[in-house]
């Protein structure tokens, strides 16, 4: 990884299939003005003129505009000058220094080899310190970003499996559906059309296998032991929300969920914190590897109508010759996707 000439405020990994630049100008001007406070010295004008042109900031301002949680001047000061983060600025300021040195093209590449052949990685990697706790990514078709919390309790390897989770994300929306797959599905009954958009949210599934780097590799490896035993435990559960997500689906096939707005928000209950669309995606996901190969798995994202009935298949052969029996998809809603 090179540093971008004249600017320490951004690196940058080019290749062939990777463009990636982290651009820590937000997070830098947050900073500055907390080292400011920790001297005993008072912000002025021009520390917040840095603050709030910062492309970070001018960027984050806009997503949160766009998502109805407007992120107003005035509050965001009262942030930038609480006693709680300046409490913080040291761990703050260790936490960016040690994620400048995580290589973005690794986390990249873990992300590639997930996806089809294709697949482009180009985005811009904001840390920033902000009041909310999220990291998202935002303006996927247009110009990429992944906008990533500041959180000292995020050791290296944990961030860099974030980087690989949502740069996933970031490959997926680029280059799945393929043609002339994606052009076909348009072309569906609205039911489903929509069922199959609903499919994509497997990805996230996929995402945690991509970014732990295979499917005998536990996705909580470099967690906490409390999230580790979450998700030990809603994927021993993996059978009732497979089953739960078939009952939705249905309901969107059959047009029981007529409107998009209704699909949206019954299919937002299935995320949480990493709700069904992890759990039964990253099963599904690596059943499919282990039996099938990662190849396969890769045209499933190709074509979404292949995942179902391609998992079922590879289940079944799981099932024979390990003796493990995993909930298969029904038929009605496998053929209804056909």
């Amino acid at each position: 990884m090179s540093r971008a000439p004249d600017d320490d405020t951004e690196d940058h990994v080019v290749s062939t299939e990777v463009d990636a630049r982290l651009v820590s100008d937000q997070a830098d001007a947050v900073l500055a003005i907390l080292a400011k406070r920790v001297a005993g010295r008072s912000p002025v004008d021009a520390d917040w003129e840095r603050l709030f042109a910062s492309e970070g900031h001018t960027r984050l301002k806009r997503r949160e505009q766009e998502m109805g949680t407007p992120l107003e001047d005035e509050d965001f000061r009262d942030f930038v000058l609480s006693r709680d983060l300046l409490d913080r600025t040291a761990a703050l300021e260790e936490t960016l220094s040690r994620w400048r040195q995580t290589d973005l093209g690794e986390a990249a590449r873990r992300a590639l080899v997930y996806l089809p052949a294709d697949a482009r990685m180009r985005a811009r990697v904001y840390p920033v310190i902000k009041p909310r706790t999220n990291s998202f990514v935002y303006d996927v078709p247009t110009d990429p970003a992944l906008f990533l919390y500041v959180d000292p309790a995020k050791s290296a390897p944990q961030f860099l499996n974030l980087l690989a989770h949502e740069f996933h994300h970031i490959g997926y929306a680029d280059s799945c559906p393929a043609e002339p797959a994606a052009a076909e599905m348009a072309a569906l009954p609205q039911g489903a059309r929509l069922a199959l958009d609903c499919l994509t949210a497997f990805g996230e599934g996929i995402a945690m296998l991509a970014a732990a780097g295979g499917a005998d590799v536990h996705p909580h490896a470099e967690s906490a032991q409390e999230d580790r035993a979450r998700w030990d435990r809603d994927v021993a559960d993996f059978d009732r929300h497979l089953r739960e997500l078939e009952v939705f689906l249905l309901d969107v096939l059959e047009g029981r969920l007529a409107t998009e707005e209704e699909v949206r928000r019954v299919g937002f209950s299935f995320l949480g914190l990493q709700g069904p669309w992890y759990t039964v995606g990253w099963k599904m996901a690596a059943t499919i590897e282990r039996v099938r190969g990662r190849e396969e798995l890769v045209d499933c994202l190709r074509d979404p109508r292949r995942l179902l009935p391609t998992y079922n298949a590879a289940a079944t052969e799981w099932s024979r010759s390990t003796g493990e029996p995993l909930a298969l998809w029904a038929a009605a809603l496998v053929d209804g996707l056909r």
